[in-house]
């Protein structure tokens, strides 16, 4: 673990200590000020590209990538260096807690690097998806807005270089999900920095 998921995890420890751990609505303001806002901002819109904006997230998603993370079935490298300390001293509650925090919270907006073209592929791509490489369209699950739904996360907004990681992560199996393994087995590295440009832009 690095020293930043070492230090986090001591923070952890206090917050979830005394009467804050038997309030769910107090631990996940606290956590989410003291702890969570380190990397994901103030209010989950994240200032860097290494990690997400969290602020509008649905609620069931991340409310699933916290358990993975506390459970440690969710093992890319970015998660075991981070979110693995984190996570495991949170019970279900204060989980559920976190992820109501953030759903409620004004949406983040990604940084687009103004490539018009580009986004237009991208919107191609997602809409549609890409025949020729096996690339169903990302609209299916993630809502025509990227707005996402349930346990399907919003796309919509999020750091374009933090998108590229994740779906080359899913391309070369290091993020455990069947769907998006089947989905981004053949996707393009051209493909996937056009549909980062997209999503970051809206």
């Amino acid at each position: 673990m690095k020293a930043l998921s070492a230090t986090a995890f001591a923070l952890v420890m206090a917050c979830t200590s005394g009467a804050y751990a038997a309030d769910a609505p107090a631990i996940a303001a606290r956590m989410a000020g003291e702890v969570c806002s380190k990397c994901h901002g103030i209010n989950g819109v994240s200032p860097s590209p290494l990690f997400p904006h969290l602020a509008g997230q649905q609620a069931k998603y991340i409310e699933n990538e916290l358990m993975e993370f506390r459970s440690q079935t969710r093992g890319d490298p970015h998660a075991r260096a981070y979110m693995w300390g984190i996570a495991g001293p949170l019970n279900d509650a204060q989980i559920k807690g976190l992820a109501e925090y953030y759903t409620k919270k004004p949406v983040g907006h990604g940084v687009s690097s103004g490539d018009a073209a580009l986004a237009a592929k991208g919107k191609t791509i997602f809409d549609q998806g890409d025949s020729a490489h096996n690339v169903p369209a990302c609209a299916s699950c993630h809502g025509a807005n990227a707005e996402g739904v349930d346990a399907t996360p919003r796309l919509a907004g999020q750091h374009g270089d933090y998108l590229i990681r994740q779906l080359e992560a899913f391309h070369r199996e290091l993020r455990e999900n069947e769907t998006m393994h089947e989905v981004a087995k053949d996707i393009t590295e051209d493909d996937i920095r056009a549909v980062a440009e997209y999503l970051a832009s809206k």
